[in-house]
């Protein structure tokens, strides 16, 4: 491995790290574990201003103890966590701890603008707002809490109201006394659902699909089928679906008490959208003072646009974690890996694939 050097302004390093979650901080670690030092051999830039990856963006209302399934990251266990604090304190907490015990040294705020095939030597550039980095390979674990999905509908721009996305949500005191139509069939429509209705004059649940309520644990063997379905979606070049879109919502106990209640009480999408609210073909309206659109979110990968990695379909096509036209690069925290401990297996896949790549290639001299 060669020490960080600078030529004309450019960085070098063997690995640049972009963002700072769960699947950045664990490529980290795995780079650090199998020789890379932090600094000289790879650098972490990460665009948020403190730690915690998306987690420090979420609501209040968001407690730990609400948290489906956040696995701990490799090499140190969060324990004692308070279930009544928020999550992103107690993960930007986790985090910035994880950060400082292991020496990753993130850099912060950092935006990175494009990544762009470098002048004929094989690297990668990096262009950010901390100047440019020059790799020999690249392990983009930007997710997806960035590029929020709004879907468009006739009639969206004369609406009176208020409209915002679950990346917005305040918590559900700011509903109180409105009337609330909460878009999107997934985890975090439900959640919404379930917090505002004690708040709010009403509440209207629609979705494009019917929802799917999964009884019975999530074995480990349900998991690994959910996932197979993901990867064979970005193995074919598609834009990545949730886990959650393929396993469906479990059904527990606070899920069984808002059906009951008629909170979750879902009618097919709306039409179109008017002054007051959402109307139906059909000539049934639903008077609204917020639509709140839990529509989920895409990849954020537009900083890629250069090295061409899409597909005709939308997608990037990976392979494990490895973009199919360009083994430089490498996705983590993408379609399957998107999940806590799905981005702690690929963090380590990747960096495996990268020291095999780079025991294969010169260094740069």
């Amino acid at each position: 491995m060669n020490n960080t050097g600078v030529r004309e302004g450019v960085q070098e390093v063997d690995v640049v790290v972009i963002g700072a979650g769960q699947a950045g901080l664990s490529s980290a670690y795995h780079l650090q574990r199998t020789g890379f030092v932090p600094e000289r051999d790879f650098v972490v830039l990460d665009h948020a201003p403190r730690p915690g990856g998306a987690w420090q963006f979420r609501w209040p209302s968001l407690t730990y103890g609400k948290v489906h399934g956040m696995h701990a990251l490799p090499g140190m266990e969060l324990t004692d966590a308070d279930p009544a604090r928020p999550s992103s304190e107690v993960i930007g907490e986790y985090f910035d701890t994880y950060e400082r015990a292991f020496e990753l040294r993130v850099r912060r705020p950092v935006e990175v603008r494009a990544v762009r095939e470098g002048d004929g030597d094989g690297r990668l550039l990096v262009e950010t707002s901390d100047g440019v980095w020059s790799a020999r390979a690249l392990i983009n674990a930007t997710g997806t809490w960035d590029r929020p999905f709004w879907p468009r509908y006739p009639g969206q721009e004369t609406f009176r109201g208020r409209q915002l996305h679950t990346a917005q949500y305040p918590g559900p005191e700011e509903f109180a006394g409105q009337r609330v139509v909460v878009v999107g069939g997934g985890a975090s429509g439900t959640q919404h659902l379930m917090e505002i209705a004690p708040y709010a004059a009403a509440t209207t649940w629609v979705t494009r699909r019917p929802p799917v309520f999964r009884e019975g644990p999530f074995t480990e063997e349900f998991g690994r089928e959910a996932v197979a379905l993901v990867e064979e979606r970005v193995r074919q070049g598609l834009p990545p679906k949730s886990v959650v879109s393929v396993t469906g919502l479990p059904l527990n106990d606070a899920i069984r008490q808002a059906l009951a209640d008629g909170v979750l009480d879902r009618r097919p999408m709306f039409d179109r959208i008017t002054p007051d609210g959402v109307e139906w073909a059909d000539g049934q309206r639903v008077e609204a003072d917020v639509i709140l659109w839990a529509t989920g979110f895409r990849a954020a990968i537009d900083h890629l646009a250069p090295l061409r990695l899409r597909e005709p379909g939308g997608g990037i096509r990976v392979e494990g974690t490895r973009a199919v036209t360009d083994p430089r690069v490498h996705l983590v925290g993408y379609g399957p890996s998107a999940s806590t401990i799905g981005a702690n297996r690929a963090g380590r896949a990747a960096v495996r694939d990268i020291r095999r790549l780079l025991d294969q290639e010169p260094a740069a001299v």
